[in-house]
């Protein structure tokens, strides 16, 4: 009896044991914020960010993809491939000021100042025709016939590339008008950082629009002695080449990138020019026997373009008084703003422009000239003190 009822006490507590563990697991533990809810915060966060970036750079829109730049915003322009686009789209105008940094000095208010036309500049350092071509179309697209008149600096040389060149690639989604491949702009972080933060904190740098990609070079650049320390001159070649050496080059570039929006465009009047390089220029092409073929490609390009009534081209090439001053220049093809101004002038009163009754004396006059000049005394004085062409005009 005795043995008997110790083992139902013994069953009895084991049972209440089995029963207590079992209540011990099902009760739930406190583990703090649960996983979920931490990643809906994060994703809430995250998500909120983005877009409050993105909608950051629509309002102020540095690369003015979406409308004009905002009055108070001290906009930091330097960026020629990305900027570019948008300037064409959006800014109000009715001229352009197109090529490389042969027009980098210029400033647009002499334009309107001389010509009564709003220009915008819209320089490529180093452009090629197609780099013409691409923000042509975008110009014309934008303003259609509102375009009166477009100015270009024609540096001969690059005529002969291929005609897909470029100086460097175009941003496909500043180009286009495709708003799906926006993302790329709007979750940009160098716009955000460089474009956008950067010149609220540091405003000083904010950009003169009557004066885009200025050179930083300061006037005391502009010297002999400063062009002479950095030039070389070219490897002397043996072997003239002919007259006629870049004519099918040439053609090619004209009918691919220019001569289309001519055509289309007989209400806008092309202004082309060809810029006073030094006479260092002409020297180097002395030495790599391309006198002949050089003069070859302009006469051609002149010849072609000047068939066109609405088409103007103006001669700098041989204008001694500025490409025989190395004072005119930071190196021995960039020419101080004060040239800038003279060029600008000259599209007002005619001064130094083509025709089909004078071009080819112009254009003899600068063979002559680079043919016979007497090279070797430029480095006999490396300080020469002569003024500046046109000097304190710019």
């Amino acid at each position: 009896m005795l043995q008997e009822k110790y083992k139902k006490q013994y069953a009895g507590s084991k049972k209440d044991s089995a029963s207590s563990g079992t209540n011990q697991e099902r009760t739930p533990q406190k583990v703090g914020i649960p996983y979920k809810s931490w990643l809906t915060g994060f994703l809430i966060l995250s998500v909120t960010g983005f877009l409050a970036a993105a909608a950051l750079v629509i309002y102020v829109d540095p690369f003015f993809q979406y409308h004009k730049p905002l009055p108070w915003f001290p906009y930091l322009v330097d960026n020629q491939v990305n900027q570019n686009p948008g300037l064409a789209k959006h800014m109000d105008y009715d001229a352009v000021l197109l090529g490389s940094s042969m027009t980098a000095s210029f400033n647009t208010d002499w334009f309107e100042e001389a010509l009564g036309v709003k220009t915008q500049k819209l320089s490529y350092n180093g452009s090629y025709p197609k780099d013409l071509a691409n923000i042509m179309g975008l110009v014309f697209a934008a303003k259609g016939d509102q375009v009166r008149q477009v100015f270009i600096a024609a540096d001969q040389a690059t005529f002969s590339a291929d005609t897909q060149e470029t100086k460097f690639p175009i941003t496909p989604y500043l180009y286009d008008e495709n708003l799906l491949n926006d993302v790329q702009y709007l979750f940009n972080k160098d716009v955000l950082l460089n474009y956008i933060l950067r010149p609220l904190a540091d405003p000083k740098d904010k950009s003169d629009w009557s004066e885009l990609y200025k050179p930083w070079w300061t006037d005391e650049y502009y010297n002999k002695t400063n062009v002479l320390m950095y030039y070389t001159p070219a490897e002397e070649q043996a072997q003239e080449k002919p007259a006629d050496y870049y004519v099918e080059a040439v053609e090619r570039n004209l009918a691919e990138n220019i001569c289309p929006y001519i055509e289309s465009h007989p209400e806008t009047e092309f202004v082309l020019f060809y810029p006073p390089y030094s006479i260092l220029f002409w020297y180097d092409v002395v030495r790599e026997r391309e006198l002949e073929a050089v003069i070859g490609r302009l006469d051609y390009m002149t010849r072609r373009l000047l068939s066109y009534e609405n088409v103007r081209i103006f001669n700098f090439l041989g204008k001694e008084e500025i490409v025989c001053n190395l004072n005119n220049y930071a190196d021995f093809m960039h020419y101080h703003r004060d040239t800038c101004r003279y060029i600008t002038d000259c599209f007002a009163n005619g001064e130094n422009e083509l025709t089909p009754e004078n071009y080819r004396e112009s254009l003899e006059q600068v063979r002559k000239m680079a043919a016979e000049y007497d090279y070797e005394p430029i480095w006999e004085n490396w300080q020469e003190e002569t003024p500046r062409f046109y000097e304190g005009k710019g």
